[in-house]
């Protein structure tokens, strides 16, 4: 094959496990020779839409096997895929359209009111809508073009196969380009770690539009021939019954999703003795949940990573688990990993410092955005924003996130992407978004805000008021007003102070 690349995967296993079954979803099984059938029908599909490589595919749509197959045909025709995050509100969603400049959107009819918006239609991009049907829901983009003949896409590691817009600290969303070669050398790290094997069954609950359920779970187990069973929504009553029926066996899930199915009143009587591996990212999991799924003699897996490492970069190992709380372990097989002390000397052990991540499992760079890009690394090193520390052993301990970032949910916020929504109010004077402690996600936002002199705002005011502009889970739970946020000599806001102030958890006095 001239096909490297993720593309050729389908057909790779095809000839291997014709027969095995690769997605199953609701009543649909799909084998891996119908895999790459579909693959090759929609990627015909896409070149008389006139995608041609390099090109971007825009994807807007909840889990379903039409998001692999459309993911596969992408990447065979050498066109770059553009997974959507399907919890952004319109002008977000038209923010990142405009700037990768996607040749065609492909999107489920559960967001047609997000497609037909003022600010998505404006961009007048071609388009095309589908219903999931089991893989089948594509057959609608095909049947202007002829599934037969075809040809191999020369495609190398080193071409771009994916872009996953993360939000940025300057409040707006960056493009983190992945290459097939960052996605397989990532994809060698997990198995190294995991594992994964050609019998086994991973549910896939978490977004595929995040790099941790695509790549660190539906893309592993496809190249083990394994079968992934895709649920559009995470719902904890209905993955229990999935566990049990099926017998998976891999699971990933976010601190909110494991708590979830810990206290469904099935949890204590399920049969959950067919799972193998429970993993977990995104943030540091509790001591309690971690006991809870213990007591079950499950232990969760965790990890740390970024969308642009692909994201694996360490992993706290099933034997350290315990000996390690509170540790995002070692660093994956083919990675490197470095803390860095100021004055860009390497820490001590103990010492914090920042996060350097290098392997080829890191990205080239981010979209349309060179000055992102050089700031990004020294040398082969990524600079990560992340402050940690080692200890004797080699083992990370994350202290602090990328600047003010805090994780909802499983999500990523960037306080200053909420904040410009939040400066949008006409009653607003000043703002400072923060994150803090929440027992059911983790994390939620807290916005303190100064309100203009004339400003009679209240919280349900500003909330309404971001409904639309701004991700549901990007909308802060509480609001906090004060006469002033404080800020230093040079007039800069301390953040690290308004933390101090208003950073309690909710129900408590900030």
């Amino acid at each position: 094959m001239l096909d490297s690349g993720i593309g050729s995967w389908p057909a790779r296993r095809a000839r291997m496990t014709p027969g095995a079954r690769a997605f199953v979803q609701d009543d649909a099984v799909v084998t891996y020779a119908e895999v790459d059938r579909l693959v090759e029908a929609v990627a015909h599909g896409l070149r008389a839409r006139g995608v041609a490589a390099g090109d971007r595919v825009a994807f807007l749509g909840l889990n379903s096997i039409e998001l692999a197959v459309t993911l596969f045909a992408t990447a065979r025709l050498g066109a770059v895929f553009l997974p959507l995050n399907t919890r952004l509100a319109p002008p977000e969603l038209a923010w990142i359209l405009t700037d990768a400049e996607p040749a065609l959107l492909i999107h489920a009819g559960d967001f047609d009111e997000a497609v037909s918006s003022e600010a998505v239609a404006a961009l007048g991009l071609p388009g095309h809508r589908f219903t999931p049907a089991g893989g089948r829901g594509l057959d609608g983009l095909v049947s202007t073009s002829s599934t037969s003949g075809g040809g191999d896409v020369e495609v190398g590691l080193d071409d771009v196969f994916m872009i996953q817009y993360t939000s940025g600290t300057s409040g707006r969303p960056k493009g983190v380009m992945l290459t097939h070669g960052n996605i397989a050398w990532n994809a060698f790290n997990l198995l190294v770690d995991v594992d994964v094997r050609s019998d086994e069954i991973a549910l896939v609950t978490a977004p595929l539009f995040h790099t941790a359920a695509l790549n660190q779970v539906l893309l592993p187990t496809f190249l083990k021939g394994g079968t992934s069973l895709i649920a559009a929504r995470f719902d904890p009553a209905a993955a229990i019954a999935t566990i049990e029926r099926e017998r998976v066996t891999l699971l990933f899930g976010v601190t909110s999703m494991y708590q979830a199915l810990a206290q469904e009143p099935t949890w204590a009587t399920a049969d959950l003795d067919s799972l193998r591996s429970a993993l977990s990212g995104g943030a540091p999991i509790p001591r309690t949940l971690l006991d809870t799924w213990q007591s079950r003699g499950l232990h969760i897996i965790q990890g740390y990573g970024l969308t642009e490492a692909s994201p694996g970069t360490t992993m706290l190992r099933a034997g350290d688990g315990l000996d390690k709380l509170g540790s995002a372990g070692t660093p994956c097989f083919f990675t490197d990993v470095r803390v860095v002390a100021p004055g860009n000397q390497e820490a001590a052990p103990g010492q914090a410092g920042e996060v350097h991540v290098s392997g080829p499992n890191v990205t080239p760079g981010y979209w349309h955005n060179e000055a992102a890009t050089e700031a990004a690394f020294d040398g082969p090193w990524l600079r990560t924003g992340d402050v940690a520390m080692l200890d004797d052993d080699g083992f990370l301990y994350v202290v602090d996130r990328v600047k003010d970032m805090y994780i909802s949910g499983g999500e990523n916020v960037y306080p200053a992407e909420v904040e410009q929504a939040v400066y949008t109010h006409p009653g607003v004077a000043e703002a400072a978004v923060i994150g803090v402690p929440d027992e059911r996600w983790g994390e939620v936002g807290r916005a303190v805000v100064v309100r203009r002199p004339d400003s009679a705002l209240t919280r349900d005011d500003l909330l309404k008021h971001l409904d639309g502009r701004l991700a549901r889970y990007k909308i802060p739970k509480t609001v906090v007003f004060v006469d002033e946020i404080p800020h230093n000599a040079s007039g800069k806001l301390l953040k690290s102070r308004v933390r101090e102030l208003y950073g309690a958890p909710e129900g408590t006095t900030p």
